[in-house]
């Protein structure tokens, strides 16, 4: 290379599923059909009104120009209603609400807006690798809190308080959680905005997984923080609306932050394509019996992910929400992601191992309900028919 790249790419990696699906795409150029369990990439279709409304703001020669940076009026007001509607949670759509190209792009947004190199920031362990990503791209120092099966997935308050807190601008979280499909719950969000507003650290919240499989009401750490003090929330389009092409999500705080999030944004991007926001606007007029019957679909898939987990002796809880399966491998499996490469290797089945997700997901595994119930059926008969080999040459078990 001509140049040296710069000194922040030594603070993180490649993405994991950047390198694990570029594995993957070799193995299918020599004719090998990988059943890809391993990515939250959603195989169904937007609703019908998404695709017609789409099309017909492509024919107006009006959709092809700049769109504003804060995106249309229009796309605001339909996210204040569909949050009022599906939530309880009322926003100003004229100076609370942010339109994003993914919620991704917010988590790096945020980051940048208030992040100086030096400054601290609490990341889940395990949690989205974006969150410590952003923050090491900055230059900020990424301190891990620790999430624990035996305490359900949840912040464990009294080693939170026992920290040394200074200098922490920011605090990640996820509920429902990725990768866990711990709940969100009235009684976290409070504890959070409580943490939040003693400390005076921002808590930002992604919430891309609260229409997918809940048991309960969709929640928002809004509603818990309704002066939007100390709280901020991503959205996205992405799962709950089977968008993940699309890019749409969304920031929704106080005006202040949203102002100085709009500094950053507005200098890297130039706005939604408008015909994508006209689809955005048809998405979230979606009735209650279209999430509902997502949800069905999915429903099925889990069982078959369960069987699967089952033959491959992992353990898992039934009461996870979103859209994959968390299951911890047994101990005579002594390194999971090896085993599961083994499993690639023999089976031409991708499972992703959870120590992706931090140090706290070593003994751990996520599998996707993204594929037709039909490959999740063949990816079962596979790993079953592979089973003594996968036991007994490597580890020299039986199952």
């Amino acid at each position: 290379m001509i140049i040296a790249t710069a000194d922040r790419l030594k603070t993180i990696k490649e993405y994991y599923f950047s390198k694990k699906l570029e594995v993957i795409r070799h193995m299918q150029t020599r004719g090998l059909k990988v059943i890809n369990l391993g990515i939250g990439n959603p195989d169904l279709s937007p609703s019908s009104d998404v695709i017609e409304d789409t099309t017909q703001a492509l024919q107006k020669q009006e959709s092809h120009g700049y769109a504003t940076y804060r995106s249309s009026f229009e796309l605001r007001r339909s996210i204040s209603k569909w949050y009022q509607r599906t939530y309880g949670v009322r926003l100003d759509p004229e100076c609370q609400i942010l339109p994003l190209l993914g919620s991704k792009e917010g988590i790096f947004y945020v980051s940048l807006t208030f992040l100086n190199p030096g400054d601290r920031v609490l990341v889940p362990n395990p949690g989205y690798p974006a969150y410590s990503s952003a923050a090491s791209l900055v230059g900020a120092q990424v301190h891990y809190y620790q999430l624990e099966e035996r305490n359900s997935w949840y912040p464990d308050w009294e080693a939170l308080e026992a920290m040394d807190l200074s200098g922490f601008k920011l605090m990640w979280v996820n509920y429902p959680h990725m990768p866990t499909g711990a709940k969100a719950t009235d009684s976290v969000f409070s504890k959070l905005v409580e943490f939040g507003r003693k400390r005076r650290i921002l808590i930002c919240h992604d919430n891309p997984y609260s229409l997918m499989l809940n048991s309960e009401s969709p929640k928002s750490i809004l509603n818990s923080d309704p002066q939007l003090e100390v709280s901020l929330e991503l959205n996205s389009m992405s799962k709950s609306f089977s968008m993940a092409g699309w890019r749409v999500g969304m920031l929704m705080t106080n005006e202040q932050v949203i102002n100085s999030v709009l500094q950053v944004k507005s200098n890297v991007d130039s706005g939604m394509f408008l015909a994508i926001q006209a689809g955005a606007i048809a998405a979230l007029r979606n009735s209650d019996n279209w999430h509902k019957e997502r949800n069905r679909v999915y429903k099925q898939r889990r069982i078959v992910i369960y069987k699967i987990f089952d033959l491959l002796g992992f353990q898992y809880t039934q009461n996870q929400e979103g859209m994959f399966v968390w299951a911890k491998a047994p101990e005579h499996i002594p390194d999971v992601s090896q085993f599961l490469d083994v499993v690639l290797e023999k089976t031409l089945v991708f499972i992703t191992p959870g120590i992706v997700f931090g140090t706290n997901g070593q003994r751990y595994a996520r599998a996707s309900l993204c594929a037709p119930i039909e490959v999740l059926h063949e990816a079962a008969d596979k790993i079953q028919g592979a089973l003594q080999s996968l036991f007994q040459s490597h580890y020299g078990e039986e199952q």
